[in-house]
């Protein structure tokens, strides 16, 4: 089977981290969707997905044998068999969610959300699953994901030794050290969940940290922080201070002290010395948040959220960002007041003095710090920075 890992319109609710791209490389847990489903299929993947997203994530056909699935889905070890014994012609669903399609046909994002099911011979699925239906769900599944991830990863594997200068609270077996990560004298609490810590990622000394926690490859804990479960730091990004239930995304840096909680941070992101963002309100009342998708604010139904910062964004030292605040891509937001709880996409300032962060600027600041780490963006990925641009009014309530 060819896979092909597809987007729903669930993808406009997981805005702004699905403007830069597709759902299948959000990363929930210790994996992306996309390397959950590859690992349990043992296949590579292509995508569909909006056009403006697939010069940069290309979709790969086969002219016979073609297996969507949908990516919101989580993978599981049932939902991988069942899937792998669908028949040409054939659709997996429960209830109004379509998890996968097995078909010669090419099929791209528009067909694959008009598809109907009269078109194909509908499996029912009885097995349980999660999916990504909210941008708050990130982070919220993020304590299932990881232990989920962890529990498939080191499956008949053996971790390198707990160094004896680590203090160990817990059981050694909900830690997982990979080879070449270094871990300096360090608190670990296992018992709240597991720890993973991937290949030349580093703990530096002095850190406490509880699981369930997820450091990729080539990520960094700086000195003295303190990280909560359930936390996942992504493949090169650099963490200190205060987390609590926060996914990053890959190449971000939040290096100095100040508290983020029930986050999510999108890649090459910074976050200046000293940045706090809120997660409770002062009356305890539930949070709302700015949708993209409905250009309005929306009731989350969490007491918990913090800040949702999208790709390529920045803020100076000592920011404060109010409880569920979004940020789009590519802004640079610096000042001592709280900026607005939604930060439109492309924007340059603070809360009385924003304005538009202008597109060569933002593509050499983009440049400068992915050159760090010996990279840049591609013209596709310049292209897709280029439509969040010229589009950026689409998301803002008129």
């Amino acid at each position: 089977m060819n896979l092909i890992l597809f987007d729903t319109a669930v993808r406009n609710h997981l805005l702004p981290f699905t403007h830069t791209r597709p759902v299948a490389d959000i990363r929930c847990g210790i994996l992306t969707m996309r390397e959950r489903w590859e690992l349990y299929l043992q296949r590579a993947s292509s995508t569909a997905s909006v056009p403006v997203l697939q010069a940069a994530f290309p979709v790969h056909y086969n002219e016979t044998e073609n297996l969507y699935i949908n990516a919101a889905v989580f993978a599981t070890p049932a939902l991988g068999i069942v899937i792998s014994n669908l028949k040409p012609g054939q659709a997996l669903v429960q209830d109004e969610t379509i998890i996968a399609i097995y078909t010669d046909a090419a099929l791209d994002y528009e067909a694959l959300n008009a598809a109907s099911l009269k078109d194909y011979e509908p499996v029912l699925c009885s097995e349980p699953f999660q999916q990504l239906q909210q941008v708050w769900d990130i982070f919220n599944l993020n304590d299932y994901a990881i232990r989920s991830d962890f529990a498939i990863l080191t499956y008949q594997k053996e971790s390198q030794p707990i160094p004896a200068h680590v203090t160990l609270i817990g059981e050694a077996k909900n830690v997982f050290i990979e080879e070449g990560a270094i871990v300096s004298a360090c608190i670990l609490n296992a018992q709240t969940g597991p720890v993973y810590i991937a290949k030349e990622a580093e703990i530096m000394e002095g850190c406490m940290l509880r699981g369930p926690l997820a450091l990729s490859t080539h990520a960094v804990v700086k000195m003295g922080a303190k990280i909560y479960g359930a936390t996942t730091i992504g493949a090169g990004s650099k963490v200190g201070g205060e987390i609590s239930n926060v996914v990053f995304f890959d190449n971000s840096n939040k290096g100095h002290d100040g508290f983020v909680g029930n986050a999510v941070i999108g890649e090459w992101c910074n976050l200046g010395a000293d940045t706090n963002a809120s997660n409770l309100k002062n009356n305890y009342d539930e949070v709302s948040i700015w949708s993209e998708a409905e250009g309005a604010m929306i009731k989350t139904g969490l007491q918990f959220c913090g800040l949702l910062m999208g790709d390529h964004s920045k803020c100076g030292i000592n920011t404060m960002f109010n409880t569920g605040t979004v940020v789009g891509v590519s802004s640079n937001i610096y000042g001592g007041d709280f900026p607005d709880k939604y930060v439109p996409s492309f924007s340059w300032g603070g809360k009385n003095d924003m304005t538009t962060y202008r597109f060569d600027k933002a593509l050499d600041t983009a440049n400068r710090m992915m050159a760090r780490r010996g990279k840049t963006l591609s013209d596709a990925e310049i292209a897709v920075l280029q439509h969040i641009f010229d589009h950026k009014e689409n998301y803002i309530k008129q």
